[in-house]
């Protein structure tokens, strides 16, 4: 079971729709906190040694509302989690500032030079030797169109040498060694080695993948550092991409309970948070402890859940600096199968609204905003069921939009 399934998410598309909305009265919070507590009751019933819970953070004409069913303790809006390809709405949002600034064109191929200078995107180093390097625009990695095959998500293909083939790069290397630092340099490079990529030319379909979102890092570090000291320091990309994030995305928008950790020995949760944790069925276990440097720009964001909403919030209504031009653009986007689009950074559910959702062991999220009503929701739950592979985990997910959508409802929405 891979670490972070976020393409699975996709599932979510099929759920009933949302509410038409309108003017609604307000509603006591024991009434939507009642209807969460019966959805969770409901769907954790009969599972035997189950744990976990559920959170539900609401921005709305109505009101404002935290909710939470099973959860250990007295969680509040503040606790933190692991928020997952939540991230790459950061991480488009830093690419699309940097475009805005004129610092970067995504419709340029990262082979070109950054505007000004005599030095490309990406590296000229073997490690970014990937296939179909010269025909891959940024907007491309932003939407998935890209075609930068995924060592994180899928097997490496079975002609690959062992103990790589037929399994993700990333597996194979956490469980030699769970506290590996891990690079954009290191996973990019593992497609250029292998020679290996999505069988489409870039640009003509769909294929999710968190690399294709490292090589965005790779670029947003290399950029602003450029602009800030103009030089690049490859070596210090990850802390470069984080640093661009927090200093022009996090602390403009308020955002106080978020980071973006980048070393392999960050591993824990910042106090008051939330355990994430595994269900097979007969056992719990605690995974909330995690080697993000994996994941960085495209699934290492630690965030509260009034965090993660006031941020989809702004975004989407164009407040966090991006201009209204800006947003439009990221929320302009193609098929992405089952109904849903996917833009630049920001997906688009017929059922649930625009933004993303987020999978990494032991969290579950979603984060949307719809712009017909004014409302934002996230909710999380941090427990996997994998008493039945991806086949529990997806019908949890399909449980967690329904449960969304039973609550928005009580509002109006």
């Amino acid at each position: 079971m891979n670490r972070t399934l976020c393409a699975l998410l996709l599932v979510v598309l099929s759920l009933g729709a949302c509410g038409s909305g309108g003017d609604a009265p307000p509603v006591p919070r024991e009434v939507l906190q009642r209807a969460l507590e019966a959805q969770w009751q409901a769907y954790a019933s009969g599972k035997t040694a189950f744990g976990g819970g559920v959170a539900m953070q609401i921005l709305s004409p109505a009101g404002n509302y935290f909710l939470s069913a099973g959860m250990e303790g007295q969680t509040t809006n503040l606790h933190h989690f692991r928020a997952a390809s939540c991230t790459k709405t950061f991480t488009a949002g830093a690419i699309m500032l940097l475009h805005q600034r004129g610092l970067l064109d995504i419709d340029e191929t990262i082979t070109a030079n950054i505007p000004g200078t005599a030095i490309p995107y990406v590296p000229t180093t073997t490690e970014y030797a990937i296939p179909n390097k010269g025909q891959i625009t940024i907007r491309m990695l932003l939407m998935h169109r890209a075609g930068v095959f995924d060592v994180t998500n899928d097997n490496l293909p079975d002609t690959v040498p062992q103990p790589f083939g037929g399994r993700t790069y990333s597996d194979v290397i956490l469980e030699q060694d769970p506290n590996h630092q891990f690079s954009f340099d290191e996973l990019v490079g593992v497609v250029a080695k292998y020679r290996i990529s999505y069988p489409f030319v870039p640009g003509s379909a769909y294929h999710y993948s968190n690399t294709g979102y490292s090589i965005l890092g790779k670029i947003v570090a290399r950029v602003s550092q450029i602009a800030s000291r103009g030089r690049i320091v490859d070596e210090e990309s990850a802390k470069a991409y984080a640093d661009f994030v927090r200093t022009e995305l996090l602390a403009p928008n308020g955002l106080t309970g978020s980071s973006l950790p980048t070393e392999a020995r960050e591993q824990g949760l910042p106090a008051p948070s939330v355990h994430g944790y595994l269900w097979n069925g007969r056992e719990l276990a605690d995974v909330t402890l995690s080697n993000m440097s994996l994941n960085v720009a495209e699934g290492n964001l630690i965030t509260t859940p009034l965090d993660l909403a006031r941020w989809c919030h702004r975004l989407l209504r164009a407040e966090t600096g991006l201009n209204r031009t800006t947003v439009d653009m990221m929320v302009s986007g193609q098929a992405s199968g089952g109904g849903g689009v996917y833009g630049l950074g920001v997906s688009y559910a017929p059922r649930l609204g625009y933004g993303h959702s987020g999978a990494h062991e032991g969290y579950l999220t979603l984060m949307y905003y719809r712009p017909e009503t004014d409302v934002t929701f996230v909710l999380f739950t941090n427990v996997w069921d994998v008493s039945d592979g991806k086949t529990s985990l997806g019908n949890q997910v399909v449980a967690n939009g329904e449960m969304a959508n039973t609550v928005l409802a009580l509002l109006g929405y």
